[in-house]
């Protein structure tokens, strides 16, 4: 049971509590940027460029940690 809990987790270099915090991280951005736009959708003089600033500020930090991963699972992998 607990395998399942790790699996993913491992597969991209971070502890469960690590993966924890940094999924939660990303999904309050995720959430308070859709918030933004539905406000933006009623109120398009708000928030006019916040939504698409997360997403590019998410995009930017996955990649970043995705490289990451892998460069780490190929240094693994020669060792």
């Amino acid at each position: 049971m607990l395998d399942a809990f790790n699996r993913h987790p491992e597969s991209v270099g971070e502890t469960y509590g690590e993966h924890l915090a940094q999924a939660g991280t990303f999904g309050a951005t995720m959430i308070t940027a859709g918030a933004a736009c539905l406000v933006h959708a009623i109120f398009p003089f708000w928030f006019e460029k916040t939504a698409s600033q997360c997403v590019q500020r998410l995009h930017a930090q996955m990649s970043a940690r995705s490289r990451a991963a892998e460069t780490a699972s190929r240094k693994a992998l020669q060792a």
